[in-house]
């Protein structure tokens, strides 16, 4: 029985609302505790899945999995280096082309796009976010590998590479050995290794320019009003006072973005190349982790079955460690700042 309003509830009332309160925020702090397991539960059980799948191929082949260009099914001879280093250099590229212009996107929406032009831009990057990769896949592979290959590649061989056409290397070639190597090719057609980083560049440009707006905009006004007021432009505004209050979030955005490159399968698969040999140069076709599992995963059995999973342990392990790596920054830059 309640007690009635404006009354005081007899100790036993009040003992029984305690008790069912009690269980009820035991139940509560069980269930979310439950939530956040569920998460940790399923990371390590991706984990395990994918080493316990392939430890044949590491029992084998050992340390050896991990620096070896070898992929043969024929004779059961498989090594790890070629997918993976196609998996690190996609992403590297894509970054380096994605983090500027996202900073230019954001900033320009944040701080110099008039008010009426806000609004149609960023609709537009929302809607360059959620179409498909296999969309992106098919526009690189049919419209910009073609093009990639007649116009931009015989420059970048003719310039920097070190089999020109005329048969003279480049200045280039002649004083950086290294960045005539990678621009050097004789592979006839566009999918490569850059063309697939670009195409990955622009897939990821709307993820961390939206992350880069938003938090731009959390920047108090009255910090950049001050700053106006004594002189600054816009451009020491935003690296002066826009970045540094922003700093954590920004790089937050760009390893969210990083981690979204690292695992991209349709649209990499279609326009890398899918070539299992080795090769320096950014023209030549090569291959990732995503895309080598999307590609020979229906008809791999036995050891190429597990070599295949060793190689997504080894992407579990790159992704892991990218993101520890952010964790880790994003740590350091909080002391320095005094949180």
């Amino acid at each position: 029985m309640s007690a009635q309003p404006g009354t005081i509830a007899p100790p036993m009332v009040v003992e029984q609302r305690t008790r069912r309160d009690a269980r009820q925020e035991l139940f509560f702090r069980w269930l979310l505790k439950s939530c956040a397991l569920l998460v940790l539960a399923s990371l390590l059980g991706a984990a395990f899945a994918t080493l316990w799948g392939g430890r044949e191929a590491f029992a084998k082949f050992g340390w050896h999995f991990l620096v070896s260009t070898a992929w043969d099914p024929g004779n059961d001879v498989y090594g790890a280096l070629v997918p993976v280093y196609g998996t690190i250099v996609t992403s590297l590229i894509a970054l380096l082309i994605a983090v500027p212009v996202s900073f230019g996107i954001a900033l320009y929406l944040s701080e110099v796009a008039p008010s009426w032009l806000r609004t149609p831009v960023s609709s537009a990057i929302e809607l360059l976010a959620g179409i498909p990769s296999i969309i992106y896949g098919m526009w690189g592979l049919f419209v910009f590998a073609p093009f990639f290959s007649a116009h931009i590649k015989p420059w970048l061989t003719s310039n920097l590479g070190n089999k020109p056409d005329d048969g003279k290397l480049s200045w280039v070639a002649q004083h950086v050995p290294f960045v005539g190597k990678l621009f050097a090719s004789d592979y006839p057609f566009g999918a490569s290794i850059l063309v697939a980083g670009i195409v990955l560049a622009i897939m990821i440009i709307p993820f961390i320019s939206s992350v880069m707006r938003e938090v731009f905009q959390t920047v108090p006004t009255r910090l950049k009003e001050s700053a106006y007021a004594l002189g600054s432009s816009t451009w020491e505004v935003s690296w002066d006072i826009v970045l540094p209050y922003t700093r954590s979030a920004v790089i937050g955005g760009i390893f969210l973005g990083l981690g979204r490159a690292l695992g991209e399968t349709m649209a990499v698969a279609f326009i890398i190349g899918n070539s299992m040999a080795f090769s320096a140069s950014l023209l030549d076709p090569g291959t990732s982790i995503a895309s080598t599992i999307a590609n020979q995963f229906s008809e791999a059995s036995g050891l190429q079955k597990s070599s295949l999973m060793a190689l997504a342990f080894l992407l579990f392990v790159v992704t892991f460690i990218v993101l520890l790596i952010a964790r880790l920054m994003l740590s350091q830059l909080k002391r320095k700042e005094g949180n």
